[in-house]
């Protein structure tokens, strides 16, 4: 077993790839308990965009102050604190809802559509969000880390580009880049430089997992929807399909570029010494999320958070049950079949 997070139990490492969805990233709270709770993975490094980003930072500062528990506590605490049930005003909760849901919110989106900018509807650019994380994660403790790698992703908003922000330079202002969705806040300024949220160009960006680490295998935790059955008809299911299309679309072209190399390695026509031949797992929500519209990425009630925690939990378990020895040997991911 090679080092990162690991537990007395742990016998194989993974990098983890934690995709971004609003109040869906309980679901993923869910997966990293239960692989927290499992004990025999360990992880080297960590790639999120917005809320996958966010469940990985806390998770990696709660381990660092507690092993396994103070990261399953830490996560539990970012979760209850995030709910309508935590010490909010009910400006910050209605603020709240927004951030968790921007484009399922048809009034939020006709004024946006009507003329306005978070520049004029937020002119405070307040974000409960933002003291939030700051008071639960210790920033300094977790750049100092180096047990773990962490790769948050965030879009430029002038170059159009994904921007990759490192484990050693993360403050609370590149997470709030991470989930900064343009229709809510104003771009987040690091270095002069404005952002907005990782999901439309890296949700999550795989690419650093390809150079930046040793281990092979990668478990994608993926909460957007990849197919509907049904066809939109209505304004409101037209535009959330147009988000869970545009929200991984970055990544299904990443999956393509693993199985192309793939592909040329298996035909010999690549080395494997000069190129990485990653083993892709997945854990997603389909049958699970799938049947919820993209509106409920906005609701901020705690028993919906454990509802999706819970389905996390079970999802993780049975991708467990059947496929733990697959880990360092082989992927378990079909991209042929996968991909679209």
């Amino acid at each position: 077993m090679t080092g990162g997070l690991a537990g007395p139990r742990a016998e194989k490492t993974v990098s983890l790839a934690l995709q971004g969805g609003g109040a869906h990233g309980a679901f993923t709270w869910g997966v990293l308990d239960a692989l927290l709770e499992d004990g025999r993975v360990a992880i080297e490094a960590i790639t999120g965009a917005s809320a996958g980003a966010m469940n990985a930072v806390v998770m990696v500062d709660g381990w660092l102050e507690g092993g396994i528990d103070g990261a399953r506590s830490a996560l539990e605490t970012l979760w209850r604190r995030a709910s309508v049930d935590a010490s909010l005003s009910r400006t910050q909760r209605r603020l709240l809802s927004r951030i968790l849901g921007f484009w399922s919110n048809r009034g939020w989106t006709e004024v946006i559509a009507g003329g306005f900018s978070p520049y004029q509807t937020n002119p405070l650019n307040i974000n409960p969000l933002r003291n939030m994380v700051d008071a639960l994660v210790d920033f300094d403790r977790v750049r100092a880390c180096t047990d773990v790698e962490i790769f948050i992703s965030a879009t430029n908003v002038w170059s159009g580009k994904v921007e990759i922000f490192t484990r050693q330079e993360l403050t609370v202002d590149h997470l709030m880049a991470s989930a900064c969705l343009p229709t809510v806040f104003q771009a987040v300024e690091i270095d002069g430089v404005p952002y907005w949220d990782g999901g439309y160009m890296g949700n999550p960006a795989l690419f650093p997992l390809f150079y930046e680490t040793a281990i092979e295998d990668i478990l994608l935790v993926q909460i957007n929807p990849r197919q509907r059955a049904q066809t939109p008809r209505t304004a409101r299911e037209i535009r959330d399909r147009l988000n869970e299309i545009t929200f991984n679309s970055n990544l299904l072209r990443e999956l393509r570029a693993v199985a192309f190399v793939q592909r040329l390695i298996d035909e010999g026509k690549l080395s494997p010494d000069e190129y990485k031949n990653v083993h892709l797992h997945r854990i997603d929500g389909s049958g699970v999320l799938d049947g919820y519209r993209a509106s409920s990425k906005r609701r901020t009630d705690w028993d919906f958070f454990v509802q999706l925690r819970d389905a996390g939990r079970r999802t993780a378990r049975s991708w467990l049950a059947a496929h733990y020895e697959a880990i360092g040997m082989r992927g378990t991911l079909d991209l042929q079949n996968a991909l679209p």
